[in-house]
This record gives structure tokens, sequence and C-alpha cells, in this order.
């Protein structure tokens, strides 16, 4: 059996009393980074034994959890925030599972996309979730395909690029569309910043760092 369980995406307490119970009871807990995982189990007490499972080792450790498996052990996938599989390691080992017909069961639980996305006041009936942007190759035709997208957009970032990724959505969707950043979400300095993409293009260009990873939300094309 594996467990996709989500973990908080900042405050240590957002997380479900299943997801705990999860936690204690698998026999081993597969984490994207042993030590940011660490300071949540150590958190809530949890003391299950862990192992590394990242995107640059997965296909590597794979084999090995599908063997732990496939001999009756139970196996929790966490990531360091939010949702294994959203933009996180998780689809790989889901479907070697399906594979091998090793039971999968995904928890629901934290992710960024839906609190930036319903506090935004953009259209939430609706909408594309992006992910990461292309870095390079194949950036500027994704680009293109969003400029004319009618649902809402919601795209993950990282606070060094942020400025590039509002500069290059100006330059496709307009300066004058209408958008909202969040950063630090449930974290103590939270923050959402709510305009044209020009305006919060500016606010954002007023910090001397920009700390903390963003959700970038845009209106759907006209």
């Amino acid at each position: 059996m594996l467990y996709l369980v989500p973990t908080p995406i900042g405050n240590l307490d957002d997380i479900t009393l299943r997801a705990l119970r999860v936690l204690r009871e698998v026999d081993l807990i597969a984490c994207e980074d042993t030590r940011t995982s660490g300071q949540l189990l150590d958190h809530h007490d949890v003391d299950t034994p862990t192992t590394s499972y990242h995107e640059h080792n997965e296909r590597e450790k794979a084999p090995e959890l599908i063997t732990r498996m496939r001999a009756g052990r139970e196996i929790a996938l966490i990531s360091d925030a939010g949702s294994p599989g959203i933009s996180d390691p998780g689809f790989y080992l889901a479907r070697e599972c399906w594979n091998e017909d090793i039971e999968v069961q995904a928890l629901p639980g934290p992710t960024a996309l839906i609190p930036a996305l319903t506090a935004s006041a953009l259209p939430s009936d609706r909408f594309v979730f992006e992910g990461f942007l292309p870095k390079k190759k194949g950036r500027q035709t994704r680009l293109t395909e969003l400029s004319t997208e009618l649902r809402t957009i919601v795209i993950y970032e990282s606070p060094y690029r942020l400025l590039r990724t509002l500069d290059d959505l100006i330059e496709h969707l307009g300066a004058d569309r209408l958008a909202a950043v969040g950063r630090e979400l449930t974290k103590k300095y939270e923050e959402i910043e709510r305009g044209t993409l020009e305006e919060v293009r500016a606010y954002f260009a007023g910090y001397t760092k920009v700390r903390g990873e963003c959700v970038i939300v845009v209106r759907g094309a006209s």
C-alpha cells in the first residue's frame, strides 16, 4: 500500500488527523528531504522511520520501495510541502504502484494553489493550473498559449524568478490583466497582493529581496 500524504505548506498545524494517523502507522515514510520533514514529524511526535525520495533519485529508489510494498509493507510518501504529485515527486511512484497492482490512496490536504486562487477574488469556477513555467525551452510557446486562455491561470514561481515571470506575463498577456500574487501562504508573513499585472510587478519590484515561494493567479482572457 502506498499513501500519498499532503503536508503543511507553512503552518505545521495545517495537517489532518487522518494524515497523522497514517504517518504513525505506516512502516516507512519516503520524504523529499528528510531534514525538512523531520521538523514536521518531530512537531507532531511521529517517530516512523524515514528514507529520502526526491526527483533526483526517484527512478533508482522506486524499485526498492516497490519491493517493500510487495512484501506487505505500507509506505507513506510526503513532499517538503503540499500534496505529492502536484509540482513535487509522486507521479512516478504512484504510476509504478499501479503497474505492480499495489493499491494507492491519496489523502486530501494542503496545497498552495487553492488558498491563493480563492483569496485572489478572481473567478475560481474554472481555472487551469500550470505549475512552474518552463525556465527556457518551451517557455515562450507556453506563454503565447496562455495569452488566449479563458480560464483563470494559476502558476507556481520561485521568489528569485518572480519579477522575470511577471515581466513575461505582462509582455504576453498585457499589463492591465488582473492578477494576484500570494507568498508565504499560511505563514507569519503571508501576503496577497492584488491588482493589474503592472501594479503587482511594481509592488514586488520595491522589495529588496522577495522571500517565500509564490503563487501567481491571473484572470483569463476576456
